[in-house]
């Protein structure tokens, strides 16, 4: 008896580890299938120190007049690419009236701008949209504006993620027949699909298509682009027969755009379609064809897509066609960043503005995030181009080219800033021109300071949602709306290690660059000193008559006075004269021995005047040489896990050789997985319990960005110990 209950002790044993051991790998499981589907890398990613300087956005708002909507709207949406996938909406908070401003289309974007801000948030993403959202799925008592904004921005959370919340939109699609709603909803419904090719999906956005309504066929054509993208789908026909049928632009503009989405990355399986669409009479329609062969042969810098680029890009008569092919080039060859300056250097100096503006963005998409300096000086002239929209594309294309750059990089990029500045505060600039500075500065300081734009992933292979979002970034040439899809071309930099329980542990590295070199921008300061201009005083013909009046009687009684002052000190004189005789002998031997102790006197203090000067001035060089000179700037940095690596700091990163923890396989970015060589110690884990803000508002808070970098750029709660016991006595 006592041996089967001993048996039966060891199975339950043996159970109940089992049991332990299966949650375990459950949980395991299930925090691998959080991290594959991106669930889990938001909530590490929006936990880095937000370094954005709130008083760049503030100068904006101040300079830019209330009358001017596109500014305004310009500002809104700079302010939600500064704060892409950071959940930081502190600016929008605090300026809740002058937010208010904005009417019908100015709406939809602001309420669209929340996605850019809380992209990533996929669990709480409709709660944050819920105020603004159509009831039940059904149109609400709220703006349709805001509720298709609101459509547009769960979208731009969920883009490429969007299992959980496309019924959702695909309900709201249905319910509806404003087609403010039916656009903000067709292009959600795109971001939250991207690439899956669902047949339902697609027959609900092509119903809104077939309602022939301007506004949201371009949404649609735009949306099943987004759903069918790479697929090379027999559907391309059928919209580009669609196109051909109706009669309004948008809607055509926005199904050859959506048609040349489909064929994104198919090269000579696209062939046919590119010459049908190329060679069409519709203008809008070959405009279409150069986005599809820009995309078809994205990356590959082919020679034969290049030469079709150009041939069209000095040739056709449209210039919408001309610029889309310029811009087609920076497409084709963001795999060799170098070669774009040189190939399109010529066109940079075309008598067509529409081509120099291609030119522009070709240069900026292709080499977004280099800091390349050949591009930046193709880029300088164009920023003082004679025609606005030439400036506003080469500003734009500058920020991209030069974000995460700082002055000790380069020092252009301080030049730039100040150019900026000066373009947003000038109450004469061009709408175009400003709108452009608004939009580069939120680019330059996109997602926190944190993120850059990548195009290739670190393997070199290609980003489908980054190209895609900047293909369709570009359309904001006729649609500002579609600005936001620059934030899907958004990479966060940052090297963040985790154990083989997918948590991050306390681990250190080693950056052999000097700090200053990749640290965040120095903070503007507000200019507190202002210079006061002293104004003419105006005189008036009464007052010099006056003051003529006063002057000659003034003058009349000092001439009296001097009469009469004249005549009492004769008489006091003589009656001196009498008294001074007998003392004048006793007086001058006086005044002789007083003379000589002065001068005694008078030449001991000079003497000692001259010895304190020459005192003070070696006191003088003493102090200036008991000034501590400037310590020399270390040659290399200690970063703590996680912490903020950018692009050109990659090729500095080193691990230190016998700490704790060492990666798998060892990467210069990104998530590192880490063995952990003692694993019988108790594992110090970093808390990321809440997202670090660096408030570079003043002058005072420099140090605290800069230091944001170096060290741990999550939350640790470091608790103070109780003080001592002790005794109170009265």
């Amino acid at each position: 008896m006592f041996r089967w209950e001993m048996t039966l002790l060891r199975q339950m044993e043996m159970l109940t580890q089992l049991i332990q051991m299966r949650q375990r790998m459950l949980i395991s499981l299930q925090n691998l299938k959080g991290y594959c589907q991106g669930r889990s890398l938001f909530s590490l990613r929006c936990n880095f120190c937000i370094a954005t300087n709130l008083l760049i956005l503030k100068t904006i708002k101040q300079a830019v007049e209330m009358r001017n909507s596109v500014c305004h709207s310009a500002t809104i949406c700079s302010n939600a690419i500064m704060h892409a996938g950071t959940t930081v909406d502190t600016f929008l908070r605090e300026n809740l009236e002058w937010l208010s401003r904005a009417t019908n289309w100015a709406k939809f974007s602001a309420t669209a701008g929340l996605g850019v801000i809380h992209r990533g948030h996929l669990q709480q993403g409709r709660a944050l949209m819920a105020p603004y959202l159509p009831q039940s799925g059904a149109v609400g008592g709220g703006s349709p504006y805001s509720e298709g904004g609101a459509l547009y921005a769960l979208g731009l959370i969920h883009a490429n993620h969007g299992e959980g919340i496309k019924q959702f939109l695909r309900e709201s699609l249905r319910n509806t027949s404003a087609e403010v709603i039916q656009h903000g909803a067709c292009l959600g419904l795109g971001l939250a699909s991207l690439g899956t090719a669902d047949e339902e999906v697609f027959e609900d956005i092509k119903n809104v298509l077939y309602t022939d309504s301007a506004v949201a066929g371009e949404a649609a054509g735009i949306g099943m682009g987004l759903l069918m993208v790479g697929t090379a789908s027999e559907k391309a026909a059928e919209m580009l027969a669609y196109a051909h049928d109706t009669q309004h632009e948008k809607i055509i503009r926005g199904l050859a755009l959506g048609i040349a989405l489909t064929v994104y990355g198919r090269e000579e399986e696209a062939h046919t379609l590119i010459e049908q669409m190329t060679r069409d009479q519709d203008p809008i329609l070959r405009y279409g064809g150069m986005y599809a062969l820009a995309l078809a042969y994205r990356g590959t810098a082919n020679n034969k897509a290049i030469h079709q680029l150009l041939h069209f890009a000095v040739s056709d008569v449209s210039d919408d066609v001309r610029r889309t092919a310029v811009m087609g080039l920076g497409f084709v060859l963001y795999n060799e960043p170098e070669q774009t300056p040189r190939i399109v250097s010529l066109l940079s100096e075309s008598y067509n503005p529409h081509v120099r503006y291609g030119a522009a963005l070709a240069v900026g998409i292709s080499c977004a995030g280099t800091g390349l300096s050949d591009a930046i000086s193709l880029l300088e002239p164009l920023t003082s181009d004679v025609v606005d929209f030439v400036r506003q594309g080469a500003l734009i294309a500058m920020a991209m080219v030069m974000i995460q750059t700082n002055e000790s990089f380069d020092s252009r990029v301080g030049t730039f800033r100040r150019q900026l500045e000066k373009i947003i505060l000038d109450k004469h600039e061009d709408t175009m021109s400003k709108m452009g500075a608004i939009l580069a500065s939120g680019i330059l300081d996109a997602g926190g300071r944190n993120v850059t734009i990548k195009l290739l992933s670190r393997n070199k292979h290609d980003k489908l949602t980054a190209v895609i979002g900047l293909a369709v970034f570009t359309q904001f040439w006729y649609w500002y709306p579609l600005l936001y899809f620059i934030s899907l071309a958004f990479s966060p930099t940052a090297i963040i290690g985790l154990n083989s329980n997918l948590e991050v542990p306390k681990f250190e590295f080693l950056s052999h660059a000097k700090p200053s070199l990749f640290e965040y921008p120095k903070p503007t300061t507000q200019q507190t000193t202002t210079s006061a201009v002293k104004l003419p005083t105006a005189i008036l013909s009464t007052y010099a008559k006056a003051k003529s009046r006063a002057k000659k009687d003034a003058e009349s009684k000092a001439a009296n006075q001097e009469k009469t002052a004249e005549a009492e000190s004769k008489a006091n004189q003589e009656k001196s004269t009498a008294e001074s005789k007998p003392s004048q002998e006793k007086s001058t031997d006086a005044e002789s021995k007083a003379k000589t102790t002065e001068d005694a006197s008078g030449s001991t203090s000079g003497e000692a005047a001259k010895t304190q000067e020459k005192d003070g001035d070696a006191m003088q060089v003493d102090g200036a040489a008991e000034k501590k000179a400037p310590e020399p700037e270390p040659a290399f940095q200690i970063l703590a896990n996680p912490a903020r690596v950018v692009p050109a700091q990659e090729k500095f990163i080193k691990f230190i050789e016998g700490s704790r923890y060492v990666p798998v396989r060892p990467a210069p970015c990104g998530f590192i997985l880490l063995r952990d060589t003692q694993p019988s110690e108790a594992e110090e884990l970093v808390l990321t319990d809440a997202p670090a803000t660096v408030a570079t508002g003043t002058g005072n808070n420099a140090a605290a960005a800069a230091a944001g970098q170096g060290s741990a750029a999550m939350a640790v709660d470091d608790e103070p110990q109780p003080p001592q016991p002790f005794e109170y006595s009265a």
